[in-house]
C-alpha cells in the first residue's frame, strides 16, 4: 500500500517562513499562523516541504490506507496563500459569505492576499474549523 508523501517532518518554520522571498506574504504567512497557533493552541510544524500544519488527526480511506494531516495549517504558494481547513467549508455558509475574496478547493480556501478578507471573519473559520475536526484529533 502507498504510504503518504506529505508527512511531519523536523525542519524548521521559522526558517522556512525566513525564506518567502515576497515580504508581504512573508507577513501574511506570520499573520496566519498567529491565528492558527492560538485557535489551536499548537506550535507549528513543517509537514512537507511547503506546509505549516498545527495539530494533527489521522484519517483512513475505504481502501484500508491511514495517515495523518493537520487539523489545519496554510502553505505560501507561488500565486495564493493557501489554508487547509479540514473542517471543509459547508457548515459556514454564513462564515464564507462573509469572508471577502477567496477561491475553495475541499478543503483548501485561497486567498491572494489577507486585505482581501475580513481576519475576524477568518479566524472564526479557523476556529470552527478545528471544532469540527475535534472529535478526530490526535493529543500530543
Amino acid at each position: 500500500m502507498a504510504e503518504a508523501k506529505t508527512k511531519e517532518t523536523g525542519a524548521s518554520v521559522d526558517a522556512f517562513l525566513g525564506n518567502v522571498t515576497d515580504p508581504a506574504r512573508r507577513t501574511a504567512c506570520a499573520a496566519v499562523a498567529d491565528i492558527m497557533r492560538e485557535v489551536t493552541g499548537e506550535e507549528p510544524r513543517m509537514w512537507g516541504a511547503s506546509i505549516v500544519g498545527f495539530g494533527r488527526y489521522r484519517y483512513a480511506y475505504a481502501s484500508g490506507r491511514t495517515g495523518e494531516w493537520p487539523i489545519i495549517g496554510f502553505s505560501p504558494r507561488k500565486s495564493d496563500l493557501t489554508l487547509y481547513l479540514m473542517g471543509g467549508f459547508d457548515g459556514f455558509p454564513e462564515l464564507m459569505a462573509t469572508l471577502g475574496k477567496y477561491r475553495t478547493g475541499k478543503s483548501c480556501l485561497y486567498l491572494k492576499t489577507l486585505d482581501d478578507v475580513d481576519l475576524t471573519v477568518l479566524r472564526r473559520l479557523c476556529v470552527e474549523s478545528v471544532k469540527a475536526m475535534e472529535p478526530v484529533r490526535l493529543r500530543p
